[in-house]
C-alpha cells in the first residue's frame, strides 16, 4: 500500500473542497446574510487547508500505484468530503448534531437527497446553496473533477474505475485526464442550459440553480417542504422530468453524439432498455391509478415526473406516491432497484448490469435445453468478456446481500417493514425519499442515530458501487507485504 500517494491525493481533494466553499460565501454576501454564516464557511475552509497540509506533508505522490490504492483513495475522499462538508451545518447551527449533519452531507455528495430536516425553508440561502451544490460536485464525481485539473495522468484509470458508476469503464480519448475534462465540460454545459431554461420558464433564479444542481447530479434536495409540488408549474415539472431522464443517460453517448456519430449514440442497447423501462412504467402506473385523478393529463404529468425522478434516483416529488396502490409501489421499487444507465450521475444497479443479468439468465436456460450449443452474452452485438460477466454476477450477489443486511439492521428500531426496506433501497440506490415514514412528504429525522449511521454508510457504498468501501474496511488492505 503506497500511503504517500494516498495522502498526496487526499490533500489535493481537501484543497479543492476548500475552494468550493468560497461559492456559498459569495451567495451569503449577495443575500446580505448574518456574518455567522460567512464565518461558518471560513472556519471550515481554514480547517480544510490545515488538514490538507497535514495530510500531504512530505507526500510527493511518487511511487507505485495500483487498483487497490485507487479504491482506497476514492473511499477515503468521499468520507472526508462528507465529514468536512458537514461542518458549515454544525458551525452555523443549521444542523447541530454531527451525525445528522454527516447524514445530510453524505446524502448531498452521494446525490441521494435523503434529508433529516423537517423545516428546510428555515435555512439560509448560503446553507441551501452548499447543501445542493454538493449534488453538482458528487454527480460526476469529485475525483473525476480532480483528474481533470491535476497534471498527473499515469494513475487516473485506477481512480476513475473506482468512482465512475457502471460495470465497464472506457476512455473517450487516449488520456484519462482528457476524458475527465470532456465529461465535466459536457456536464457543466448541460447544467448551465438547464438553469437558463428553468429561468426562462418563470422559475425563480435562485431556485433554478438549486433545482438544476439536483437534476444534474440526480440528487433531489429541495428548498421547499413540498418539493417541486410547491410551485404548481406544469412547465417546470416537464423540464425537470426531461432533465432527470437525460442526466440518467450514459455521458459517453453525449460525447459520441457531439462528435457527429448520432446514429451510433442512439443504437445503444442500454439507452433503448432505459427508455423502454421509463415509458413502460409510466403506462402501467397510469392504467393502475388513472381513476384516482379527475384529469388524465395531470395524472400523466405526475406519473411521468415520479418515474423520471425514481429511475434517475433524483428524488424530487410533485405528489405523495406513498398513497398510490401496491402495484404502483412495486413498479417504483423495481425502478429504485434498476436505476439508470452506467456512466451517468444516477445510482441504482444500472441498466447495463440488468441487461447482462437478464441475457445471462436466458443463455443459461437455453444451454440447459441444449448443452452442446455454444452461446455468448452480447450487448450492442458485441460479446461480453467473461471477466465482466463474473464481475456483474459478483456485484449482484453482494448487492442483494447488503440490501438484506441493511434492512435487518434498520428493522431493529423501525417496526414498519415498508419503511425499513424502502429506506434502505432509497439510500443504497441514492434515490432519497422512500415510502412510509421516509416517504416524499416525510423525512429521516425520526430514525435513530444508529440507523442514520447505517444509512450514511449505505449511501456511500451505493454511490461508490460497494467495492471501494468494502476494500477500505478490509483488514487485508492495510497489511504490509
Amino acid at each position: 500500500m503506497n500511503k504517500k500517494i494516498i495522502r498526496y491525493i487526499l490533500s489535493k481533494i481537501l484543497y479543492i473542497e476548500a475552494g468550493f466553499l468560497l461559492l456559498p460565501i459569495i451567495v451569503s454576501l449577495i443575500y446580505k446574510e448574518d456574518i455567522s454564516n460567512i464565518l461558518s464557511f471560513l472556519a471550515t475552509i481554514i480547517l480544510l487547508l490545515l488538514s490538507g497540509y497535514a495530510i500531504g506533508y512530505k507526500a510527493d505522490g511518487s511511487g507505485a500505484f495500483y487498483e487497490k490504492e485507487g479504491f482506497v483513495i476514492v473511499a477515503l475522499s468521499w468520507i472526508l468530503l462528507s465529514a468536512f462538508g458537514s461542518l458549515p451545518f454544525i458551525f452555523s447551527g443549521s444542523i447541530p448534531s454531527f451525525i445528522d449533519a454527516f447524514f445530510e452531507t453524505s446524502s448531498g455528495f452521494t446525490t441521494t437527497g435523503a434529508s433529516i430536516l423537517t423545516d428546510v425553508e428555515a435555512l439560509s440561502h448560503s446553507i441551501l446553496f452548499w447543501r445542493s451544490f454538493t449534488h453538482l460536485i458528487g454527480g460526476m464525481g469529485i475525483l473525476v473533477f480532480a483528474l481533470a485539473i491535476l497534471p498527473r495522468s499515469n494513475r487516473h484509470s485506477h481512480i476513475m474505475k473506482a468512482e465512475v458508476p457502471g460495470p465497464v469503464f472506457g476512455k473517450l480519448v487516449a488520456k484519462m485526464s482528457y476524458t475527465a475534462r470532456i465529461l465535466y465540460k459536457i456536464y457543466f454545459a448541460m447544467t448551465g442550459i438547464l438553469i437558463i431554461v428553468l429561468i426562462l420558464a418563470g422559475h425563480p433564479v435562485f431556485d433554478s440553480f438549486i433545482h438544476a444542481f439536483g437534476a444534474a447530479g440526480t440528487g433531489g434536495f429541495g428548498i421547499k417542504a413540498s418539493s417541486i409540488a410547491y410551485y404548481n408549474s406544469p412547465a417546470v415539472e416537464i423540464i425537470l422530468a426531461i432533465a432527470m431522464i437525460t442526466f440518467g443517460i450514459n455521458f459517453n453517448l453525449f460525447y459520441i453524439i457531439l462528435i457527429g456519430k448520432v446514429r451510433d449514440g442512439f443504437k445503444s442497447e442500454e439507452l433503448k432498455w432505459y427508455l423502454f423501462i421509463v415509458f413502460g412504467s409510466v403506462i402501467l402506473i397510469f392504467f393502475n391509478i388513472r381513476n384516482n385523478y379527475t384529469s388524465y393529463l395531470k395524472a400523466m404529468r405526475d406519473i411521468f415526473f415520479t418515474v423520471s425522478s425514481i429511475i434517475s434516483t433524483t428524488g424530487y416529488a410533485t405528489v405523495d406516491f406513498g398513497k398510490w396502490t401496491a402495484f404502483s409501489h412495486s413498479i417504483l421499487l423495481f425502478l429504485m432497484f434498476t436505476g439508470a444507465c452506467a456512466g451517468s450521475t444516477a445510482g441504482g444497479l444500472k441498466i447495463s448490469r440488468l441487461i447482462i443479468l437478464v441475457k445471462s439468465s436466458i443463455l443459461q436456460f437455453r444451454k440447459a435445453i441444449n448443452p452442446k450449443r455454444v452461446l455468448s452474452v452480447k450487448v450492442d452485438n458485441k460479446p461480453v468478456p467473461k471477466e465482466v460477466l463474473e464481475e456483474v454476477k459478483t456485484y449482484f450477489v453482494i448487492y442483494i446481500f447488503l440490501v438484506i443486511i441493511f434492512t435487518i439492521l434498520i428493522s431493529f428500531s423501525v417496526s414498519d417493514f415498508l419503511t425499513a426496506f424502502s429506506a434502505v433501497m432509497a439510500t443504497f440506490n441514492n434515490i432519497g425519499p422512500g415510502m412510509g415514514i421516509v416517504g416524499p412528504t416525510g423525512s429521516y429525522a425520526s430514525l435513530t442515530d444508529f440507523n442514520k449511521i447505517v444509512l450514511s454508510f449505505a449511501m456511500l457504498a451505493g454511490r461508490l458501487e460497494i467495492f471501494p468501501i468494502l476494500i477500505l474496511f478490509s483488514s487485508t488492505t492495510w497489511k504490509k507485504k
